[in-house]
């Protein structure tokens, strides 16, 4: 799978008219060179899966059958040069379908687009598991929607850097009121537990969530994965915790991260709040005391620490009774 990026992130390829894009004059531009991708000098064993593109950016799935004589690299300059081309009228559009040595003059040298179309890098990524490819062209094919429903709902979207709950900070994303309903229930369930016990368990998750308790979990073990999943697929609400869920305020994907899969049908439904601890939370004073007192003087950091470590603060989460002091930034 190959993405590349709009320069600057500008939406330069499109826009998005109700759940689907209409391309611009140069989003169709780079969608016909997309197809001729196969064409290139030894880039002929390529085969085109799938793609879309999106105002700023698109995504490609590409099948190759051979090894080439080039790296993948080489080909995706040659794609963005002749895109380069193409749109400053260097070249007609009905230019030869191989990548040209040097510019060749078009009749009408009007300068369409000078400036750089997409951005310096690219990424990259080979699709080998099971049911990946059919995984990643449902999910391409879906972005239209998916942003559609972003643009829809914000709030819901929106990276906050400070929440409240408690003495603790969090970083969250999704219906931040969630951790302002009264029944809240910090979901443990033990690595020791029997399949028939989880099964056991989740009915009378089911069942409390039918009456309005809302879930609080890390997700980690088996059973907890296998309860909030029964949840969620029952429309249930949840606020899950992370370890590791977005990314720095000063990194490129900040402004643009959202959650994948599942996490984001739930978010956009107003069904979920994700919740991530800085590290230092975990080793705070009454935190560590907690994972003592379950599992005895363990490392901290330790993977055994953080999934006990979690779970207390699951419990903070349930427990606390300043129910409006949140700090929504």
């Amino acid at each position: 799978m190959l993405t590349l990026v709009a320069n600057d992130r500008q939406p330069s390829l499109g826009r998005l008219v109700d759940d689907h894009i209409e391309l611009s004059p140069l989003g169709a531009l780079v969608a016909d060179e997309i197809k001729r991708i196969p064409t290139y000098k030894g880039f002929q064993s390529a085969e085109i899966y799938s793609f879309v593109i999106m105002p700023d950016h698109f995504h490609l799935l590409l099948h190759v059958h051979e090894r080439t004589p080039k790296v993948l690299g080489q080909y995706v300059s040659w794609f963005k040069r002749q895109c380069q081309l193409l749109a400053t009228g260097a070249i007609p559009s009905s230019s030869t379908d191989k990548h040209p040595s040097s510019p060749v003059p078009a009749a009408n040298t009007a300068d369409l687009h000078t400036a750089p179309i997409f951005a310096n890098e690219y990424h990259d990524r080979i699709l080998s598991g099971r049911n990946q490819l059919a995984h990643m062209k449902r999910y391409i094919q879906d972005n239209p929607r998916r942003l559609a429903l972003k643009r829809a709902n914000p709030n819901l979207f929106r990276i906050r850097q400070s929440l409240r709950m408690g003495r603790s900070l969090y970083v969250g994303l999704g219906n931040i009121f969630l951790a302002e309903h009264p029944l809240r229930e910090a979901l443990h369930c033990s690595r020791t537990l029997t399949q028939a016990e989880i099964d056991a368990l989740r009915d009378e998750c089911l069942a409390k969530a039918a009456n309005g308790t809302i879930f609080i979990s890390p997700a980690i073990s088996e059973g907890e994965k296998q309860i909030t999943r029964a949840l969620r697929e029952a429309g249930y609400p949840l606020i899950i915790l992370l370890l590791d869920g977005f990314p720095e305020p000063d990194s490129p994907h900040y402004r643009y991260f959202k959650p994948s899969g599942v996490y984001f049908e739930a978010c956009a439904a107003g069904k979920l709040l994700l919740l991530q601890p800085d590290h230092e939370l975990l080793n705070r004073e009454d935190i560590a005391a907690k994972v003592i007192a379950k599992t005895g003087d363990i490392p901290h950091d330790s993977k055994r620490y953080r999934f006990v470590a979690m779970n207390a603060l699951a419990d903070e989460i349930s427990d606390y009774t300043d129910l409006l002091n949140l700090v929504k930034k």
